[in-house]
């Protein structure tokens, strides 16, 4: 583990993992899309599913010197968003941000056997046990329902990419469907990738057509702050209640995933229990876990007699 992320020695090339930064002499793996995983600038290779180089183009990340394959690594789908991937060498498996769990056009990932894990542990403390997604589905659809019976317009929130596709795929039944113009955009390529979802407007169009004056309606929208003024907006114009998905809603001690006047728990990361039956699926004889609760997860790892610590620099290196 360096400043610029886990770095490795494959084949006497140097392989960083989802890098801060593109080192000039290597191959960079970029798991996926999500800003806090793309590098702030090129650098060497960069390997990385065509989904993700397209998205990255979109966010305003143009990935230079990209590849698809590597005779040294097998890509394996992580189940995150579209086009993530771990990565698998040396019988090493990285899983980058990974869910097990089946979402709508999101298959859950299936984990590789190896003898070292790297994980990430996002939720990786026993309060995060999400609800199964049938019973998600139909608590927000019973919401909608009362609202529309209200004559109220609703705005479900989730991040931009990832979570607002799943939420256009499994609600845009309701009608008429908008969208903010960011979540167009990136549905836009999702459809273009091949995956099933329902065209909305706009909502700069919306607005300027006086569509949203007949209410009610539904809207997909990146998740934001109550503060912000599109959301504020929202709500002061056309009375609009807001719905946000987030993992965090499991807990109270997270505000931040409370953020609108329904918080449903709904994640695009393992829960605590689907961590721990993915480390059990690796095999894996050495488990290093990151981004997240690590210390916390990698103790309950050890309690359960699987050899697991932290990644901190330069552990790694002395493993392997």
């Amino acid at each position: 583990m360096t400043k610029n992320g886990i770095l490795c020695e494959v084949n006497d090339q140097r392989v960083y993992l989802d890098p801060k930064n593109g080192d000039i002499t290597g191959i960079n793996f970029v798991s996926h899309a999500h800003s806090d995983h793309l590098p702030s600038k090129n650098g060497g290779t960069i390997l990385s599913s065509i989904e993700t180089n397209e998205i990255a183009n979109l966010r305003g990340f143009k990935m230079e010197n990209h590849i698809e394959y590597h005779d040294d690594f097998s890509l394996v789908d992580s189940g995150h968003i579209l086009g993530s991937k771990g990565l698998l060498f040396d019988d090493i498996f990285y899983t980058g941000d990974v869910c097990t769990r089946d979402r709508g056009f999101l298959k859950g990932a299936k984990i590789p056997k190896c003898k070292t894990l790297i994980t990430e542990c996002t939720f990786g403390l026993p309060e995060f046990v999400f609800p199964k997604l049938d019973d998600i589905l139909k608590q927000v659809n019973e919401l909608i329902s009362e609202l529309y019976g209200k004559g109220i317009p609703v705005i479900l929130m989730g991040y931009q990419l990832g979570k607002a596709q799943t939420i256009t795929q499994f609600f845009g039944h309701w009608g008429p469907l908008y969208l903010h113009d960011s979540v167009k955009n990136m549905n836009l390529l999702h459809q273009k990738f091949g995956v099933s979802l329902k065209d909305g407007i706009g909502h700069t169009e919306a607005e300027k057509r006086g569509l949203l004056e007949k209410k009610p309606w539904m809207m997909v929208a990146p998740m934001l702050s109550s503060k912000n003024k599109f959301v504020q907006d929202m709500k002061s114009k056309y009375g609009a209640v807001t719905i946000g998905f987030s993992g965090w809603a499991q807990s109270t001690k997270f505000p931040f995933g409370r953020r609108t006047d329904y918080s449903i728990p709904m994640s695009d990361h393992c829960d605590y229990n689907e961590l721990i039956d993915l480390v059990i699926q690796s095999g894996a004889e050495q488990v290093y876990t990151i981004h997240g609760f690590v210390n916390e997860f990698a103790e309950d790892l050890r309690k359960r007699g699987i050899s697991a610590q932290p990644l901190l620099e330069n552990s790694l290196d002395d493993f392997t």
